[in-house]
């Protein structure tokens, strides 16, 4: 690469002497050299990346600095996700390899097959964002151009470790992808939300929940009322508000097991969130211990037809009279609009900046005055059309001080955004575990190499939503994970999940397109489903566009 040599070396009847490999295999050796050329490949290519950031940050054009157009903090934000998810499974690896665990080689395949693209995709974008400057040899960035290609591609490089991937997932029998050590309390809770599952979620009761469409699958009272009998709607919630205060490693085990049974949603972790950071006692005695039994749903009243990811511009206004507030107002795309209440946002103050006038309410559903007009999704699901005229609510329904619902609405999305992206992630790997046993059914299917090397590529690039995953638990353990960080999990997962959507169904032919209950859908249609499913949640909570913003102001300090 007009770099460093790479020589041919020809040996003609040299003498050698054999040296003891000391219990380590060939194979091995190139997985550990991979990884180590990884590393290296990495630091090149972060530090390269920081100098970018750096860069665009002084560099102006157009009277400004070139970090502030959306276009360059996107393309930014971006290498901040892919060097995020190489650094984290390439540490994971390493530290298999550490302790023993067979499950090593495996991760070190995954590392090279999404670092081999993924690291070569962010020094392309570096150079971009450098323009001229960068192809000056005087300048650093072109040698980490340079030992970033040259370290990816070694050794046989991401292909080779795909078709690795692609023999474990297929070949003699073939096997999924590796369970991850939650600890001894999350492994253990594992296997206890498993041995519940088999005992009440099972038999006539579960085939008659699944013979519902999937409009009438989003919740199950009878389900959430037994959930709430074990106490795990509570799982994470502090013990003072009846809560069983389990870690994020518990946390991520209940969701795991909970997907891959595909149970009904339980419980209203948002607004359960707002009223133990912001509610008042009386508040919290009346709420939360219907949430916690599972008796009560909660929708979220946010988003209005000039109001979606840009919230602060919301019109639904709430006035106080005597000792009630009228809300007047109408929300959109309210998806839990079925619950028995509804976290609703108001402004309160029409002439105060947009952020400052709001305030956030507990509206019960039966209330006077409220329209509600149902539409179903694309996705199968429903969302509404709900219209407040004159809805009257007790003055103690306010959550929150008056006038400070965008720190109530905020800090209790912040605090669940950070597994958002790991519920996300859990139902891709699940997807693909009954996609893996499709394929490997078919011979024409787990044969075909293009077929192999796409799952492949779908298994690795699993593994870093699940390091991301794992790593906001890490974060989540010592506080709040930091809003970036959730971002990242979230954006990560949800493009993964329309992705492998598009994909199954390239796989799986046109069968695969045929909708819940008509004859011979595969899984009740589950792939085509999956894929509607998807586009959802890359605009939920918060836009993807708006979530690379934020990576980029506040992870990368680039400016607003």
């Amino acid at each position: 690469m007009g770099a460093w040599g790479n020589w041919e070396l020809t040996l003609d009847a040299v003498p050698a002497r054999l040296v003891p490999a000391a219990d380590i295999s060939l194979s091995d050796l190139r997985s550990i050299a991979r990884l180590a050329l990884l590393a290296r490949a990495h630091g090149a290519a972060r530090h390269a990346f920081e100098l970018a950031v750096a860069y665009a940050g002084e560099r102006q054009q157009f009277g400004q600095p070139i970090g502030r157009f959306q276009a360059i903090q996107h393309k930014l934000a971006n290498c901040f996700i892919d060097l995020e998810g190489v650094r984290l499974v390439l540490r994971h690896a390493a530290k298999l390899r550490d302790e023993s665990d067979d499950d090593w080689r495996y991760f070190s395949d995954c590392a090279m097959a999404f670092a081999g693209p993924s690291l070569r995709r962010v020094s392309l974008e570096t150079q971009h964002t450098f323009g001229a400057i960068g192809y000056a040899e005087e300048h650093e960035a072109p040698q980490h151009f340079k030992r970033v290609h040259l370290d990816t591609i070694a050794l046989g490089g991401a292909a080779h470790a795909r078709r690795s991937l692609a023999a474990h997932l297929f070949d003699n029998g073939g096997a999924g992808m590796p369970q991850y050590d939650l600890g001894p309390a999350g492994n253990e809770l594992r296997e206890h939300v498993k041995r519940w599952l088999a005992q009440s979620w099972v038999g006539d009761r579960k085939a008659a929940f699944d013979a519902k469409p999937f409009a009438k699958r989003e919740f199950d009272p009878e389900f959430a009322a037994d959930m709430g009998s074990t106490g795990w709607i509570g799982l994470g919630w502090p013990e003072e508000f009846g809560g069983q205060a389990r870690s994020p490693l518990e946390q991520i085990a209940f969701m795991e097991i909970m997907e891959q049974n595909e149970a009904p949603r339980i419980g209203a972790s948002i607004q359960a969130n707002a009223l133990m950071m912001f509610g008042t006692p009386e508040q919290q005695k009346k709420y939360l211990p219907e949430i916690l039994r599972g008796e009560a749903m909660h929708g979220m009243g946010y988003s209005e037809p000039q109001a979606g990811s840009d919230l602060a511009a919301l019109r639904t206004s709430a006035v106080r009279d005597g000792d009630h507030w009228v809300i007047n107002g109408q929300k959109i795309w309210t998806t839990t609009w079925w619950g028995k209440y509804m976290f609703l946002a108001a402004r309160t103050d029409k002439g105060a900046k947009p952020h400052a006038g709001i305030s956030m309410f507990i509206v019960p559903m039966n209330a006077p005055g409220i329209t509600i007009r149902p539409a179903t999704t694309m996705y199968d699901g429903t969302f509404a059309n709900i219209f407040y005229d004159d809805v009257r609510v007790p003055l103690e329904n306010l959550v929150g001080g008056e006038n400070e619902g965008w720190k109530v609405l905020t800090g209790a999305l912040a605090f669940e955004r950070g597994l958002v992206g790991g519920g996300i992630v859990l139902k891709v790997a699940h997807a693909f575990e009954q996609l893996r046993q499709h394929v490997k059914a078919r011979q024409e299917l787990s044969g075909d190499p293009i077929i192999r090397d796409r799952m492949a590529t779908f298994a690795c690039e699993i593994e870093i939503g699940r390091q991301l995953m794992m790593h906001c638990a890490d974060l989540a353990a010592g506080g709040i994970t930091p809003p970036e960080y959730g971002a990242i999990s979230k954006v990560f997962s949800s493009e993964l999940m329309e992705r492998f959507g598009e994909a199954a169904l390239d796989m799986l032919g046109m069968r695969a397109t045929l909708s819940e209950q008509m004859p011979g859908a595969i899984d009740n249609g589950r792939f085509e489903q999956n894929l509607r499913h998807s586009l959802m949640w890359v605009i939920s909570i918060g836009t993807n566009e708006i979530q690379r913003s934020l990576i980029a102001q506040r992870a990368l300090g680039l400016p607003r």
